[in-house]
């Protein structure tokens, strides 16, 4: 049996056109969708309860965005495979998908031909993004990763709190360590991110960068 027939997929979009026309795409193609959401806790609880083989999921959904949709049921500890559609070409975005580790990135444009394209890459056990990008492009975004994993445990939690905008006294107080103590974790954070050591500049990354930071 092949690999479509053994398939199953979850589909989630809160436009019913698309979701309409994936829908049809799939099945008339052989593949097995067993699930529509048309939000992100409907898509979580379909996932979780029919730990389907695929899950595309749209990122921008009320309720739970794609991306919380992944993080959740990765903390559950399903074993689906998570695919994202998006309008959104944004290294952050790339990055946040990087760093959640999602098998497939499409975008809206994408014809059926590159989805399905995706969709067996990811059955293969291999990542796959959109035609769309350019290879350099991910290859710098996946540099910009590499990065933050240079960063320890301890550092990760304190770079997730300054993202959050939580003073420096009170991530101290609360980890119950020296405000010298964070301060010289921010110091060395700031040199492993090659970021200019000037006042603020941490802070600045971390907010314009706190999505993907909160999904490490």
């Amino acid at each position: 049996m092949s690999q479509t027939n053994n398939c199953t997929i979850v589909i989630a979009d809160d436009h019913p056109m698309i979701l309409k026309g994936l829908y049809e795409e799939l099945t008339s193609n052989g593949y097995t969708v067993v699930g529509q959401g048309t939000n992100g806790l409907e898509a979580l609880e379909l996932i979780l309860r029919l730990k389907p083989t695929l899950a595309i999921l749209d990122i921008d959904m009320p309720f739970l965005t794609g991306f919380e949709v992944v993080k959740t049921a990765n903390t559950k500890k399903v074993e689906t495979k998570f695919i994202i559609q998006s309008f959104h070409k944004g290294g952050d975005y790339i990055l946040q998908a990087k760093a959640l580790k999602i098998s497939g990135y499409l975008l809206k444009e994408d014809s059926f031909t590159e989805i399905e394209r995706c969709i067996k890459a990811v059955l293969n056990n291999k990542i796959y993004f959109s035609a769309s990008f350019e290879n350099d492009f991910i290859e710098n975004t996946s540099s910009e990763l590499q990065q933050l994993k240079l960063l320890t445990s301890s550092e990760k939690i304190i770079l997730k709190q300054i993202a959050e905008q939580i003073p420096t006294n009170s991530i101290a107080e609360g980890l119950g360590v020296s405000v010298r103590t964070i301060e010289k974790h921010r110091s060395n954070i700031i040199n492993k991110l090659n970021l200019k050591n000037e006042s603020n500049s941490l802070t600045s990354w971390a907010i314009l960068n706190r999505n993907t930071i909160l999904a490490l």
